[in-house]
């Protein structure tokens, strides 16, 4: 998510642009379009340097140095190696002056997805649940629709509106038979549905195949007839030596998928925590108190034995939905 203004010698903002979509133009292009002529001697301010590659569009870094414009202002480097730091020695070597680092954080923050994708090798991965205020994701019994109020599960599908997939346990779709789709319309495409299903527990009469969009099962059994069934109902069966967070996450990155929403259940959620393998945590927390001992909480597994072992979250929000 990229978004750019010029300013022309004198500081007037002469032109505007943001990337839109995939396959359309960059903001850099789109803004020092509306510049034109404007531009020369003018300042470039953007929220990623300039790409220096061929991809679906033609390298930015080419149109900046076309526009004459004296200075460039980013927010970091891209982390894509095709760029990496290269545009920025172009526009150097060109005699343009390129400042960056402003506000650097809080563009490393909005492009979190991209960023991780490209550094680390794999999905950025969000942690979801809905909980009451005492920590319980359902009552002894099991019941748990709806802990959250209804401003809460549409904040919820928001969510998978936001990114590539949406991945939960096998147990969760034989507890609760989630369709796991978007439904508010934002988005272009289906998102690509996960579950981890070690054993192939899912019946081919879950809801799971009753929506369109791409579904991928992650297993390791080698019961083909079971395998068959689901595949001839839509869904896509991955054998893995072992169903574990890491490797399913690297079968993704090689799908190019850059952000994946985890909503559960609990030993899932549980093992990507364990193995290190999140960058946020999104939980609604609703003003009700269920208790109990067997009331299942959010973070199952054997959890941590010290408190300094603890994950610690940074960059808390808290706010109020309904």
């Amino acid at each position: 998510m990229v978004g750019a203004i010029v300013t022309d010698a004198s500081g007037k903002v002469v032109g505007r642009g943001w990337h839109r979509a995939q396959g359309e133009p960059h903001a850099e292009a789109v803004a020092l379009r509306e510049a034109g002529d404007r531009a020369r001697g003018g300042t470039l301010y953007v929220t990623l340097e300039p790409c220096a590659h061929h991809g679906r569009t033609p390298p930015c870094v080419d149109a900046v140095l076309a526009s004459g414009v004296r200075r460039v202002v980013s927010t970091h480097v891209d982390p894509d190696p095709r760029t990496a730091g290269r545009s920025f020695q172009r526009l150097r070597e060109s005699g343009i002056e390129v400042e960056w680092g402003a506000l650097d954080r809080e563009a490393i923050e909005l492009n979190l997805r991209f960023v991780v994708s490209k550094l680390l090798a794999r999905p950025e991965v969000t942690l979801k649940w809905a909980m009451s205020f005492d920590g319980k994701i359902a009552t002894a019994s099991g019941e748990s629709r709806w802990i959250s109020s209804a401003a809460g599960r549409r904040w919820a599908l928001g969510l998978r509106e936001e990114h590539d997939a949406i991945l939960v346990g096998s147990g969760t779709v034989l507890a609760d038979d989630p369709a796991l789709d978007r439904r508010l319309g934002r988005a272009s495409a289906p998102n690509l549905r996960v579950v981890l299903d070690r054993r192939l527990r899912v019946p081919p009469s879950a809801r799971l195949f009753q929506v369109p969009g791409p579904l991928l099962l992650y297993t390791e059994s080698s019961d083909a007839a079971r395998r068959d069934a689901l595949t001839e109902r839509g869904g896509e069966i991955v054998v893995l030596p072992r169903v574990d967070a890491g490797g399913v996450l690297d079968d993704l990155h090689r799908r190019e998928v850059q952000s994946l929403l985890v909503e559960g259940g609990g030993e899932v959620l549980a093992a990507f925590l364990a193995a290190d393998l999140f960058d946020r945590v999104e939980v609604c927390c609703a003003p009700v108190l269920i208790g109990g001992e067997r009331a299942p909480g959010p973070l199952r597994g054997a959890g941590v034995a010290a408190l300094a072992d603890a994950p610690r979250l940074e960059s808390v929000r808290v706010g109020r939905r309904g």
